[in-house]
């Protein structure tokens, strides 16, 4: 572990290589798993103020689920996430022609429709943030679903912290990203 600012930061995002391969696991993220994705509090009028620019590009079965749950919900543990389809995927999932599952609202900013790419939780991914009273958590989250994620990262030569840069950024700014690129540079020395 090593610390920047009031985040403590896993080794493993700047050891462990990872690329997205949908072609191989389908977006089984975004289907797998016991609960939604997580939503920070400042998400959560986000998620509020889209959906009706993301609504066509749900399917039924999400629309029905969000209409009913909300356009998010709140946990057990009073953390905030995107509701379920029946307790399997994310609500928010569509599915292509070839059955691999995307993000409604990423179809709907791709389209032009809205300025917000999805919950950050999503763009990080395999990161994943845990915030306590006096620092941030920043792990890998691994998952068997996603092996062909990290052979075509170690393939790529791409570590994790390089795939998910711009979200990185977007969640800790520049310099943050910055110091853990020179955090990397020295680790491999």
């Amino acid at each position: 572990m090593f610390q920047i600012g009031k985040t403590i930061v896993s080794e493993d995002i700047i050891e462990k290589d990872f690329v997205c391969n949908l072609s191989a696991c389908k977006g089984a993220c975004c289907v797998e798993g016991e609960a939604g994705a997580p939503v920070e509090e400042e998400e959560i009028e986000k998620l509020k103020e889209v959906y009706a620019a993301v609504k066509p590009f749900l399917r039924k079965e999400g629309i029905e689920a969000i209409e009913a749950q909300g356009t998010h919900i709140k946990n057990d543990f009073g953390e905030y996430e995107t509701p379920l389809v029946n307790g399997a995927e994310c609500a928010y999932v569509t599915f292509d022609d070839k059955g691999t599952a995307l993000c409604g609202i990423e179809g709907a900013y791709r389209a032009g429709k809205i300025d917000w790419k999805k919950p950050i939780s999503c763009e990080l991914y395999p990161v994943r943030v845990q915030s306590y009273s006096q620092f941030a958590a920043v792990n890998y989250h691994r998952w068997p679903i996603c092996d062909d994620a990290c052979s075509l990262g170690k393939e790529l030569q791409t570590p994790i912290y390089k795939f998910v840069k711009e979200a990185l950024i977007k969640k800790f700014g520049e310099d943050w990203y910055l110091e853990v690129e020179k955090v990397a540079e020295n680790y491999k020395k």
